[in-house]
């Protein structure tokens, strides 16, 4: 079981790329001390700084303190470690075998978790004695400003350590999920992928443009989600008016087994979005930077409306 308050939570995460970075900033802001393995001497340089910058505009910046960085597993002080984040690639064989490693440096009470946004933790956790205490733990990107995070629950997962890792995450300022079924996707990936099926099938059959498509959703329906999910919005709209629309639209939803045209076609020519320079739309240096930092400061903007609503940090120590 953890510990109440993140406070009292030593907390190894593994890997320091762009998730685990984040996920050592949502640790560090509930004020658990992190250590980060990575054994690129690079990614460890960056590190730090970024740590200090996200903590820095929380009026949290003691705590990056708290974040440290060793090169392998065997560098990390295992006999206090009570829970274990793995962002590493996602890559299962990498991530299985990881996950035995950890059954052997770890404490046999900590707590495993792992960060992969698509394979359930039962089949990273196969052939394990830990898999009681091993479960999803699913960030959004970039971690630190979505608060969402999804709490996995395997078939085989206690849980009353799913449930103290809720608890340990809200006192991260982090608004955690409990997905009971542990299903490709979890609960948000499935959502999200319902709707982009749907988005890039219009695409396909020329119904509407990339950048309509963004629009119907930045500015319509999408605009509303900040204030009220999809259920509760059908209860302000009314169920009636729901269920008589869904009859009606329903049955000329894309079912489609495989991805979209307009994604294949693309991902086969290399046009992976911003890390290529291009996808949907081009993207030249000087218009990614300023893609990622209106991107940011939104998401910044959008945490001040949700602040009342969001889980508190303690700032008291």
């Amino acid at each position: 079981m953890l510990p109440a308050h993140p406070k009292d939570l030593h907390a190894a995460v593994i890997g320091a790329g762009t998730m685990g970075a984040d996920v050592a900033i949502v640790l560090a802001r509930g004020g658990c001390r992190v250590t980060v393995v990575d054994p690129s001497d690079v990614t460890r340089a960056k590190l730090q700084p970024h740590v200090l910058q996200a903590l820095t505009t929380l009026g949290l910046a003691r705590r990056a303190d708290a974040v440290t960085a060793v090169p392998a597993l065997a560098d990390a002080p295992w006999n206090d470690v009570a829970l274990v984040v793995e962002c590493i690639p996602e890559n299962l064989a990498l991530k299985q075998a990881l996950f035995a490693q950890l059954v052997k440096f770890a404490p046999s009470g900590a707590v495993l978790t792992s960060n992969s946004s698509s394979f359930p933790i039962s089949v990273i956790a196969q052939g394990l004695d830990s898999r009681q205490r091993m479960l999803g733990l699913h960030f959004f990107m970039p971690a630190h400003l979505v608060p969402l995070v999804e709490v996995v629950r395997g078939p085989d997962s206690d849980p009353a350590v799913a449930d103290s890792l809720c608890a340990l995450m809200r006192g991260c300022g982090s608004v955690p999920v409990l997905v009971r079924k542990d299903k490709p996707g979890f609960l948000a990936n499935r959502l999200q992928h319902a709707l982009a099926r749907e988005a890039f099938a219009m695409i396909d059959e020329g119904m509407a443009s990339p950048e309509d498509v963004d629009a119907a959703v930045r500015f319509g329906f999408g605009f509303r989600f900040l204030a009220a999910g999809p259920v509760l919005q059908r209860d302000h709209a009314g169920l009636d008016v729901h269920c008589a629309a869904a009859a009606t639209i329903y049955p000329s939803l894309s079912n489609a087994l495989e991805p979209a045209l307009a994604l294949q076609d693309r991902v086969s020519a290399g046009q992976l979005g911003m890390k290529t320079g291009s996808g949907f739309y081009d993207w030249p240096e000087s218009r990614r930077l300023a893609e990622r930092a209106r991107y940011d400061r939104l998401l910044q903007e959008g945490l001040h409306l949700l602040a009342a609503e969001l889980p508190p940090i303690d700032t008291s120590f």
